[in-house]
């Protein structure tokens, strides 16, 4: 941590005999209220809204103009103050108002995509690790067309969905 911000959101902290200690608790507070359980209405925008209104979040482009230059790929808030920028950190989240989607910063914005080790619904694991290549049906003493048909179009379906190789 530098002496003047903390080292993952940059907030601003307090010294001793601090003179209006208010003001730096106050900026800390309105990262902390763009960045906690952050909800951005869009994703990717360059150019600043013109009539936006205090607590609106945007995800900034990566070509921002105006008063958003130099801030690419922040979370952009409208505060009181004006504007107010939060860095993406590997792992900061946001739900995104026009794509319905969560977006999660992992080196770029994701859109609406989940990293887990497994699915579980209901105490139930339902997905796990993607397992290894499942080989289509061949040769056998009987050959069923529909049966190999299906199985062929089971294994298809899991390849698609990414569950085996």
């Amino acid at each position: 941590m530098s002496e003047d911000q903390t080292p993952r959101f940059a907030l601003p902290v307090l010294h001793i005999g601090q003179a209006a200690k208010e003001q730096t608790h106050n900026e800390a507070l309105a990262l902390i209220d763009l960045a906690l359980c952050a909800v951005v209405e869009d994703i990717g925008v360059d150019v600043p809204p013109d009539e936006p209104q205090p607590g609106q979040c945007w995800i900034v482009g990566d070509a921002p103009t105006g008063a958003w230059a130099g801030s690419a790929r922040a979370i952009a808030g409208w505060t009181d103050g004006g504007w107010r920028f939060v860095a993406a950190r590997t792992g900061l989240s946001a739900w995104c108002s026009a794509l319905g989607v969560q977006v999660t910063f992992h080196d770029r914005w994701e859109k609406g995509v989940v990293r887990a080790a497994r699915v579980v619904i209901g105490g139930e694991q339902v997905v796990a690790s993607r397992q290894a290549a499942v080989p289509a049906p061949t040769g056998g003493g009987v050959v069923d067309v529909e049966a190999r048909a299906a199985i062929t179009s089971v294994i298809a379906a899991l390849r698609t969905h990414g569950l085996i190789g």
